[in-house]
């Protein structure tokens, strides 16, 4: 469906939400009208428009490991939940993205497959440095590394002397470097567990926060950007800080599941909820609240990364399962459910997941807003309805997932891509 006007009673602009009716044209949003102008066009009523969300943390894993999760299905859990934007990260695809090939391969089936617009990630690898700025020409956003095992073969950790040998590089490009960080020297591994304590106790909040003083320290010999993924603890921000004072490129993401669970609240063998870094206690989720509110945390990315069932039943072993979080189709409604708790308004929102991801993948002259002449990449949201979350009426490609069961606010009921509206 692709109408030319559209209004509603509650469409956030830069004057905040207000009444307004949009004129769309040839996928973009063409004049923001009065809302008495749009009588001839779709009337959305009080559901609240907003900007597509934009996601740069997301693990498509097509081509090579289709049957984790494809672009067919990972594009239509995010229209669902309101996305209309995904960076797709290097890794778990084969070929990794670490090379402009891979990534031409990963163009193609997202070409043939996706629902809305995908942007890429690069990977950053021992011996590949002579591919970032071939890759950078190509068209990434960023490049990413891991500091610590990444659990795929096909994407290797990076060690200090590799980020020091690729550091004039990437400040030449000035794209930026995403990190997953933690110090593989403070990880343990643990003797099979069905308890969360045990997984939780192996991967301790120092390996984060020592990761994270290690790059920025980089920092001081050649001005790359740095942006820290899915921070899980607070504590981890003091060098971010202790960095940005001296003036260097650090942005930070946290991710729904690290706002929304708390290690207290995990039974025994739950292994859904199993991500790296683990999932930490409550004080930890609210001082992250904190940061977020208080403008130390950038964005919120959702850090999707499915894998079959098979990967995740190991007999409830927190150590022996996949550790990552299916969530694409619940994110704007798992962060909304802990925003309105907090008293804080859905522009926040558009802020943390719209305008501020578009600023970091350089999108931010054509998404991440309402305005004139911005892509018509648009979600219809009712954020005083709720639901119970059904994992097996979520569109991605395996219905495994923490939040099953769990109450929700925020209900999706249809997004806009380029101008196109698929109902959600």
């Amino acid at each position: 469906m692709t109408p030319t006007r559209l209004r509603s009673r509650r469409v956030l602009t830069h004057d905040g939400v207000r009444p307004a009716s949009l004129r769309i044209e040839d996928g973009r949003i063409a004049r923001i009208d009065p809302w008495e102008q749009g009588s001839s066009g779709l009337d959305l009523g009080e559901w609240l428009v907003m900007p597509g969300l934009v996601d740069v943390h997301v693990h498509v894993n097509e081509p090579g490991r289709a049957d984790w999760e494809g672009f067919a299905t990972a594009t239509r859990a995010a229209l669902a939940g309101g996305i209309t934007t995904i960076l797709d990260m290097p890794l778990n695809s084969i070929p990794a993205t670490v090379s402009v090939s891979a990534l031409e391969a990963k163009r193609a089936s997202a070409q043939a497959q996706a629902a809305i617009e995908v942007q890429y990630i690069g990977g950053l690898i021992p011996g590949n440095l002579d591919q970032l700025e071939p890759m950078a020409r190509a068209g990434v956003r960023a490049f990413k590394c891991f500091l610590c095992p990444s659990g795929i073969p096909e994407f290797p950790a990076v060690q200090e002397a590799d980020l020091e040998n690729a550091w004039g590089t990437l400040a030449r490009i000035g794209l930026p470097l995403m990190v997953h960080a933690e110090l593989p020297n403070r990880l343990r591994t643990g003797a099979p567990s069905r308890e969360y304590a045990d997984y939780l106790s192996s991967r301790p909040v120092e390996a984060e926060r020592e990761a994270i003083a290690l790059v920025t320290r980089l920092l001081e010999s050649g001005s790359t950007p740095i942006h820290i993924v899915h921070l899980s603890s607070a504590s981890s921000l003091e060098p971010i800080r202790a960095a940005r004072r001296r003036g260097l490129p650090v942005t930070v993401e946290t991710c729904p599941h690290y706002l929304t669970f708390a290690a207290e609240e995990i039974p025994p063998g739950a292994t859904e909820f199993k991500c790296a870094p683990p999932l930490r206690g409550a004080a930890e989720r609210e001082a992250l609240w904190s940061a977020l509110i208080g403008g130390e945390i950038d964005l919120i990315a959702s850090d999707h990364s499915p894998c079959p069932p098979s990967l995740k039943a190991t007999g409830g072993d927190f150590f022996a399962a996949w550790g990552g979080i299916a969530s694409l189709e619940l994110t704007l409604a798992a962060v909304w459910t802990g925003a309105r708790k907090r008293g804080i308004a859905p522009e926040r929102l558009a802020e943390w997941m719209s305008a501020a991801p578009a600023r970091f993948a350089g999108l931010d002259r054509r998404k991440g807003a309402i305005a004139d002449g911005f892509d018509a990449d648009l979600v219809f949201w009712d954020p005083e309805e709720e639901f119970v979350v059904d994992p097996g009426h979520l569109h991605q490609r395996h219905p495994v997932t923490p939040y099953a069961g769990r109450r929700l606010h925020g209900v999706v009921h249809g997004a806009m891509s380029a101008g196109r509206i698929i109902p959600a």
